[in-house]
């Protein structure tokens, strides 16, 4: 296999990478929306309280104390607010790469800029 060939099976597989990254964004975009809209205020109050319920059945034995709830909603906040970042840095690296393939498919003949020489 040439060097050509390798060429245009990166190229190809970039190019599925790419498809693929923009439908895992467009999914992720449509699960938010869908999560966020199904939390109702009658839902919020319901989950509330069948939490507050949990909590106050498990307290008595000792094996869930209001230190580790706190615990969980840290851990589970820390969790969302990863899956957040990292979503962001999908969505920053698709355009980014988005931008380069323009540039890449407008500028084959522009003239490329010299490298700079060592001092």
């Amino acid at each position: 296999m040439n060097f050509d060939a390798l060429q245009r099976r990166v190229r190809r597989a970039e190019a599925v990478v790419q498809v693929r990254m923009d439908e895992t964004v467009r999914q992720w975009d449509t699960l938010e929306a869908a999560w966020r809209r199904s939390w109702t205020p009658g839902r919020i109050l319901i989950a509330g309280l069948a939490g507050g319920f949990v909590a106050g059945r498990l307290e008595p034995g000792g094996a869930f104390s209001g230190a580790r709830w706190l615990q969980m909603i840290g851990s589970v906040s820390g969790l969302v607010a990863s899956a957040q970042a990292s979503i962001a840095t999908l969505q920053e690296a698709g355009l980014a790469a988005a931008a380069a393939a323009t540039a890449e498919a407008a500028g084959d003949d522009a003239p490329q800029a010299d490298p700079p020489t060592p001092a």
